[in-house]
């Protein structure tokens, strides 16, 4: 489901007692969250058609205020807290700008080192703040973060569904023999 569907939103809670609902955008342009057509929940069961009415501030200014069709009170709206809404990867323009991405398109793809080695999966694209952040996921033990800065993701090979990573030298695995020091 992740490349076929993109998450653009999330319903952060109820604004008012008559319905309006406080959106989160994940968008780099917080309206662009509503230029796509009608939004679904995560299984994509129930749709919402969602109307502009004002924003209400929040980091960035991007919470929305919007009407959501069929929801008229507060209690209606503070039900739909927490939900994520999509809209189909097909719905969205492709992307003209290089080195710029869908993080859609990126999670399931391989990561591999400079010498072409399997290092793993993208199972997420994070941001606390500071930037992107890659997760991946090896094939054995935790997944761990990189920053998604040309240094460190040197290449990204969309048709080939992989990026090439350099990962810095303090956060590189360590062979599974070496002793990490640590008393058992």
């Amino acid at each position: 489901m992740a490349r076929d569907r993109v998450c653009l939103a999330a319903v952060a809670g109820a604004h008012g007692v008559r319905g309006l609902v406080k959106l989160k955008s994940f968008t780099e342009t917080p309206e662009d969250a509503l230029a796509y057509g009608p939004l679904e929940d995560e299984a994509g069961a129930r749709r919402f058609e969602v109307s502009l009415k004002g924003s209400a501030g929040g980091k960035a200014g991007d919470l929305l205020l919007v009407k959501i069709e069929g929801v008229a009170d507060r209690e209606a709206a503070e039900a739909l807290r927490g939900t994520r809404l999509y809209v189909a990867r097909a719905a969205l323009p492709e992307i003209a700008e290089e080195e710029t991405f869908y993080h859609a398109d990126l999670v399931g793809m391989a990561a591999v080192d400079g010498e072409g080695r399997d290092c793993g999966r993208v199972l997420a694209v994070q941001n606390y703040g500071a930037g992107d952040l890659l997760e991946i996921q090896p094939a054995r033990g935790a997944s761990y973060l990189l920053p998604f800065t040309k240094a460190v993701v040197p290449e990204v090979d969309l048709a080939a569904r992989r990026v090439v990573i350099a990962p810095p030298e303090e956060i590189e695995a360590r062979p599974e023999n070496e002793d990490d020091g640590s008393a058992a």
